[in-house]
């Protein structure tokens, strides 16, 4: 079945930087899981998985500009300390994650006082070339809650 609007798709992914670093990689947990067509995984990503198959592994390299944006140099905010999720004690470079009205944001911790933290608002792989080493594992029809959702349901989806 190829990749397609109104698919739902499982793949495994590893992300390389420039360096060749691995820096997430979802091999040895829950494949990822995604809706083709309603912009749940990233535009160069659903663009290269794009009419491809069950069991095809291919790896893609991705502009920021397809990826997760540019850097954008004035994305620092002041923020309550006691706002930052995901840690008991703050340091400078570490990854966060702050409510915002549109959900969920992770920040990059970029200066940390006794009350207030200053972050970094860019996405934490903005402005980075990116290498995907994708494994496709399954390909189905999405069920009509899911294309209504705009989301995959079920494991390495939403559920």
């Amino acid at each position: 079945m190829q990749i397609e609007k109104n698919k739902v798709v499982l793949f495994h992914y590893s992300v390389r930087d420039e360096q060749d670093n691995v820096v997430e990689t979802s091999r040895g947990g829950q494949p990822n899981a995604y809706l083709h067509g309603h912009g749940g995984v990233i535009q160069g990503l659903e663009e290269a998985l794009e009419g491809r198959e069950t069991g095809e592994v291919f790896s893609v390299t991705i502009s920021p500009e397809k990826a997760y944006g540019p850097r954008k140099p004035d994305a620092i905010q002041r923020v309550p300390v006691k706002h930052l999720m995901g840690a008991k004690r703050w340091k400078k470079g570490m990854v966060a994650q702050v409510q915002t009205e549109q959900g969920p944001r992770h920040v990059v911790v970029a200066k940390v006082g006794l009350k207030f933290a200053d972050v970094d608002t860019n996405h934490p792989m903005a402005g980075r070339t990116l290498t995907f080493d994708i494994e496709i594992i399954e390909v189905r029809d999405a069920d009509a809650e899911e294309i209504a959702h705009g989301h995959a349901h079920g494991p390495g989806g939403h559920h």
